[in-house]
Order: structure tokens, then sequence, then C-alpha cells
């Protein structure tokens, strides 16, 4: 709800110079994902199965970032995520989904009743959101997480240049 509002106050300008470091900081973390895992773990007096206090302040943090821009949301949530839980990427994966999805259907409800939406774009947004997790949940779960690392970096740098260039 935080994010929503946010991104129904503030000025397009703080969107352009938030989102693309927001979505770098990400990236930096998925790349070095792996060692810091093992860092942290290593560091760790005692197991947290569901990463403590700072996995949840982290996880809110970012679904305040989610309902202002989702799309750099998973690249966050799936970094934050990687180094906060001892578990294999692709299962992160599928929770990063499901966080997602619940931050932007509340950022949506809110959406709906706070701004004017052209439903025609909303309409394709949704269809393709909806088939790519699809798609992205079948095959993510098959990939080598070097591989579904890659891809996440390139997506992410994708969407840098797509905010700074453009």
């Amino acid at each position: 709800m935080i994010g929503a509002i946010l991104l129904l106050t503030l000025p397009a300008s703080a969107f352009k110079a938030i989102v693309p470091v927001l979505i770098a900081i990400s990236l930096v973390l998925i790349v070095f994902q792996p060692r810091l895992t093992a860092w942290i773990v290593s560091r760790r007096r005692t197991h947290r199965p569901h990463g403590g206090p700072l996995l949840v302040a982290g996880i809110f943090a970012t679904g305040i970032y989610g309902g202002y821009f989702g799309a750099g949301q998973g690249i966050l949530l799936i970094a934050i995520l990687g180094v906060g839980l001892r578990d294999s990427l692709q299962r992160l994966n599928g929770l990063k989904n499901v966080l997602a999805g619940l931050v932007n259907g509340t950022a949506g409800v809110i959406f709906v009743f706070a701004a004017d939406i052209d439903w025609g774009v909303a309409g394709l947004i949704a269809v393709g959101s909806i088939l790519g997790g699809l798609v992205g949940s079948h095959y993510g779960r098959r990939l080598d997480p070097n591989v579904l690392r890659a891809l996440i970096v390139a997506l992410g740098v994708a969407a840098i240049l797509n905010l700074t260039v453009v």
C-alpha cells in the first residue's frame, strides 16, 4: 500500500532516479548471492529457517518498492531471499513469485480506486504477467541456478538501460 501511495503522489522524476539504482543494487546482490549466503551462514550462531528479522525487514521494504515499481521488485526480492534463506534458487524464485503477486495485487486494488487507468494497457500487462509467471515458473525450476542467475542479470541490465537511455 505504501509503495502504491508513493507512486501516486511523488513526481515522475523521482521514479526515473530511484528505480535504476534499486535494480542495480539487486543485480549486484544476485551476482554475489552464493558468496553472500555462504558468508552469512558461516557467521550465524543459530540457524534461522525463516531468515530472521533482517529478512523480514528486507521483504517489507521490497514490498514498498514493489507497490511503487513492480518490475524491479522481482529482482530485488530474489536477491534478498537468496541471501536470507538457505534454499535452492528455484524454490526462492517460486516464493518470490508469490510475494510479488501479493504486493502487485494489493497495489492494483489501490490503483483501481485512486488512479486513472488505461484498461487496454492494463489488460495487456495482466495477460503478459500471467503468461510470464506460468512460463517462468515452468522453466525456472528446471534451469541450472547459474543460468537462471545470468538470465535475471540480463533482464535487470535491460531494464536499467530502458529506464536510463530511452
